[in-house]
């Protein structure tokens, strides 16, 4: 990593700017731009989010934008209405309100004298999403977008449920927003208002989880923001970037092949991190990557970067299995187009626990299994972000509990890119029930890495949005698309599948505990392979401009821990992820931020499941000090989901704000 201290340009900084809406509210900004852009007026960069530009994600805000700014770009930090510094109330993510204020920054950028009318957007997670949803809305001053680790679909593809099936991350997630939504504005800033401005907020901070539990299907609500719904919407470039260790690896591939406009796509070994920031590295000169691209669709410069591979992703190479990588060896492979003719399907049968070649005589075999709700205790988070041990375990300790099928070692490397598929025929003891299946590497010690893996919720079989309960013991044919992944399995290694009805914490089991029978016959594992071949691709060292002093004053903790009780058959996971207490030293401020989350269940009791997360947060500066905790946990049984919620809010030792929620959400094939 390069900190580059000297640029093209001097950069003026204005630490806050308000911008009015249309309504009469104003957002805050933070700004980067070249000291004479009001005499030379120059394009700008829009980053519009919830996290706190203040005092959130401040440090990654400074190791960006500036450097983006020292080339020739004004850059702009927006909190989003309600969020940060920003008056208003945010209520749920991605709301029309949101996008049109996004629309009418653009618009005020057009008025601005330093700025020449041209407006780029790039944003990770959240900015990446609002990006592509506002690009759909066809803004004139938007000329380009790049989106980091975000969707194109909100139901199928997001934290929430993914193959129908409710994810452990929809709980994770709606936590950290309930505490984000907690905080109030810094009185540096909005000044003696802060108070007021601070309870309002936390009077309207209500619960996200429930809302989303309300919406089990895919309807008008998950609609809204997914730009799948018609990509023709989008016509501005777009360079569509994640990481195999992301959640949001399969958008790229998406847009790839369903937007019509200009567009790349970038997949490194990362997790939800900026690749200048990636972990697992290689880290890339990301930055270098986007200047190119901007100067290309922003500022007319031709700088070949359309000349590159349309999509540009990291081959990963065989390593044993880890919760947490520094590195992932590998190297840059390239197609120029996708789907790719590169890429040949190849095929495996589903044997009596065996993969077999696809010409292979078998015998039909009916193979049962009945997972236990400890398959899953090792499966690590749906979205890795590489700050805790978050990467799935030795899957060894996951296969006792599922039905696996190995093929016989290889007999030459195997590579793969794109999404594997399994077509298998299935019938179940229960109307609800789900299928995790799981791909891994198996080394020829037996250690076992997981690959890629799939859910599908199986009465979701024919439709998201109209699922139908199956009937009991009749045979189905299911397809199971498994995440996108670019994985080497080397010489003498083996393939191995492993299927199980359940697959808690990553996602919430069904109602009932359900016997699985696998029809052997006319089941088949189908990988997308691809044929080594010499490559020239590569990237620059990662650049990035400074980051503001910091000092940190309490030691963080970072954890996630298996428990099981023997006594009363209990099983939780904890995770504990505490940044303990940094000092902020250009503004004077101490940030507390930690998150601690149990997922437990008790015995087989598929209505025993429960998630707790606890989050505290705190802000000090001089006699000023404030501090919320909220809790929130999720229940079950067959008919219902339990939802209590605790807000505590504190001003010094004095708590000036407390809340309550007890919320009983019908489950509907779920």
């Amino acid at each position: 990593m390069r900190i580059v201290e000297n640029y093209p340009n001097q950069i003026l900084h204005i630490e806050h700017y308000w911008i009015p809406m249309p309504d009469g509210t104003r957002l805050a900004a933070r700004i980067w731009m070249p000291v004479d852009a009001e005499d030379n007026p120059v394009p700008a960069i829009l980053e519009f989010i919830p996290y706190r530009k203040r005092d959130g994600v401040r440090l990654r805000d400074e190791s960006m934008h500036p450097y983006f700014a020292g080339h020739g770009y004004a850059c702009l930090r927006v909190d989003l209405r309600g969020s940060g510094d920003s008056e208003g109330l945010l209520t749920d993510e991605y709301l029309q309100q949101e996008l049109d204020d996004g629309y009418a920054i653009l618009e005020w950028l057009t008025q601005q004298s330093w700025c020449d009318g041209k407006v780029g957007m790039i944003g990770i997670s959240w900015g990446g999403f609002n990006g592509l949803q506002i690009a759909a809305m066809q803004p004139p001053p938007l000329k380009a977008v790049i989106t980091v680790c975000s969707t194109d679909d909100r139901y199928a593809d997001d934290v929430h449920y993914m193959g129908g099936c409710l994810l452990g991350d929809n709980l994770s997630w709606a936590s950290t927003m309930f505490s984000y939504n907690s905080l109030p504005p810094d009185p540096e800033i909005v000044g003696k208002k802060w108070r007021e401005m601070w309870l309002q907020r936390l009077e309207a901070n209500n619960l996200w989880l429930e809302n989303w539990l309300k919406h089990q299907h895919r309807d008008s609500y998950w609609q809204h923001g997914s730009i799948c719904e018609d990509f023709s919407r989008v016509q501005v470039p777009v360079m569509a970037v994640s990481g195999w260790a992301d959640g949001y690896s399969n958008t790229v591939f998406r847009l790839l092949e369903n937007l019509s406009g200009p567009r790349l796509g970038l997949i490194g070994p990362w997790s939800h991190k900026y690749p200048h920031l990636g972990v697992p590295g290689p880290a890339i000169g990301f930055l270098q990557e986007c200047l190119r691209w901007w100067d290309k669709w922003l500022k007319g410069i031709e700088t070949d970067i359309m000349h590159e591979p349309m999509l540009r992703a990291w081959m990963l190479e065989s390593v044993p299995p880890s919760t947490f990588y520094h590195q992932r060896f590998g190297r840059w492979i390239g197609e120029h187009s996708w789907p790719s003719p590169n890429i040949k399907p190849k095929t495996f049968k589903l044997a009596e626990y065996r993969l077999v070649d696809d010409d292979t005589e078998i015998p039909a075999k009916a193979l049962v299994l009945q997972s236990p709700l400890s398959n899953g205790l090792f499966a690590g988070k749906w979205c890795s972000y590489s700050a805790t041990p978050d990467l799935p375990h030795d899957q060894r300790e996951e296969d006792g509990g599922a039905l696996v099928f190995t093929s016989d070692p290889l007999p030459e490397t195997l590579e793969i890119l794109g999404a594997p598929i399994i077509e298998i025929q299935v019938s179940a003891s229960q109307p609800v029930a789900m299928i995790a299946v799981r791909l891994s590497d198996m080394q020829p010690d037996n250690k076992t890495t997981r690959v890629s893996y799939g859910l599908l919720n199986l009465t979701h079989r024919d439709s998201h949005s109209d699922p139908t309960p199956l009937q009991v013991d009749k045979v189905y044919r299911f397809r199971v698309q498994l995440n996108q992944i670019a994985q080497s399995f080397p010489k003498g290694h083996r393939i191995r599948l492993a299927i199980s009805s359940s697959y808690f914490p990553l996602a919430w089991p069904p109602p009932k505990s359900t016997q699985l029978t696998v029809h052997t016959g006319n089941s088949k594992l189908i990988l997308p392979t691809r044929t080594p071949r010499d490559e020239a691709l590569r990237f620059e060292e990662p650049e990035m401009s400074a980051s503001s002093e910091y000092r940190q004053l309490t030691e963080g903790h970072h954890d996630w821990r298996v428990i099981r009780s023997l006594d009363k058959d209990i099983s939780t996971l904890e995770v504990i992820n505490d940044n303990g207490i940094i000092h902020l030293e250009d503004i004077n401020m101490m940030v507390e931020r930690k998150v601690e989350e149990w997922y437990s269940y008790q015995d087989d009791d598929f209505n025993s499941p429960k998630g707790v997360t606890v989050w505290t947060r705190s802000l000090q500066r001089g006699d000023w000090h404030i501090k919320t905790i909220t809790r929130t946990v999720l229940q079950c049984d067959e008919s219902y989901f339990y939802l209590d919620a605790e807000l505590d809010a504190y001003e010094g030792n004095k708590r000036i704000f407390s809340n309550n929620w007890n919320r009983k959400i019908k489950r509907h094939l779920l």
